[in-house]
């Protein structure tokens, strides 16, 4: 190609490209694809929308319909979650002995019988429901207790009519009864109280030893906050407090805030309840 030639190639390139800029701005507009709208981010920390999520009641209600059908028990309503259970104490002195006929306390039959060297605890539930249930014991300072071989069973839940026997202490009776405590509860709370850590509803070693709860895939933290194990030291937070609370919320989702105590009248509170300081 001469150099005339390639000159006049560039001319004619140039002409034609003016033409178009020409065209596109007096003639139309070159066609873009549209914005995509803009996402906007939730507001709040994570941790909030997460209070905010397991807050809502319909989340609540797909967990009751979920875990109940994992537990193979009817669903409740979320207003069946929000009823008052019964609840039954009995805080009077009672001594155990070998031979002597059982006792009934704040709903359940105890006893007490030997099984080599150690004297166990027989607690049986009487009433027509499952219920959780506190036992609190003490000895003579004569008889050990610590040194007592752990008896596997269930130190959260007696289901309806059913027992559970307590390795005591080494030694000879007799045993003597402190305190006694139940709440009535229906199937599902059962289910999500044998999956509970004893260290969250403030049972203590002696109690708790030997406890045999229900396996899942999705443990439980044992870890109670600070604020409600100074609560739980003063006494200003109570086992039946937290009973109550987890006998209605899964343990894996929902956490005991410092403020709740057990409901003592139907819908008192909605349910869920979370902790607003999230």
């Amino acid at each position: 190609m001469s150099d005339q030639q390639f000159r006049m190639g560039v001319i004619a390139g140039a002409i034609v490209l003016v033409a178009v800029i020409t065209s596109l701005r007096f003639c139309g507009q070159m066609s873009l694809p549209p914005k995509p709208p803009e996402i906007r981010a939730a507001s709040g920390t994570s941790r909030q929308l997460l209070t905010k999520s397991t807050a809502s009641p319909e989340v609540y209600r797909q967990f009751l319909q979920t875990d109940a059908e994992l537990a193979g028990v009817r669903a409740p309503s979320v207003e069946d979650m929000a009823r008052k259970f019964a609840y039954r104490v009995d805080d009077a002195r009672h001594a155990l002995e070998l031979g002597n006929p059982p006792i009934e306390v704040a709903g359940l039959r105890l006893h007490i019988e030997k099984t080599g060297d150690q004297v166990v605890l027989v607690i049986q539930n009487t009433v027509d429901s499952d219920v959780a249930y506190h036992v609190v014991t003490n000895a003579s300072s004569l008889v050990t207790c610590d040194d007592a071989r752990p008896l596997p069973f269930d130190a959260m839940v007696l289901h309806m009519h059913g027992q559970a026997t307590r390795a005591e202490c080494t030694g000879g009776p007799p045993l003597y009864v402190t305190k006694a405590e139940t709440v009535e509860i229906p199937p599902l709370s059962a289910y999500y109280l044998d999956q509970l850590p004893t260290k969250l509803v403030g049972l203590d070693d002696h109690t708790a030893r030997g406890h045999r709860g229900a396996s899942t895939k999705e443990p439980c933290s044992a870890v109670m906050p600070a604020v409600v194990q100074s609560g739980l030291e003063r006494g200003d937070i109570g086992w039946r407090d937290l009973v109550d609370f987890y006998a209605r919320h899964r343990c894996q989702t929902y956490q005991f805030p410092s403020s709740y105590r057990a409901i003592n009248a139907d819908g008192q509170r909605q349910i869920p309840v979370v902790d607003s300081a999230m």
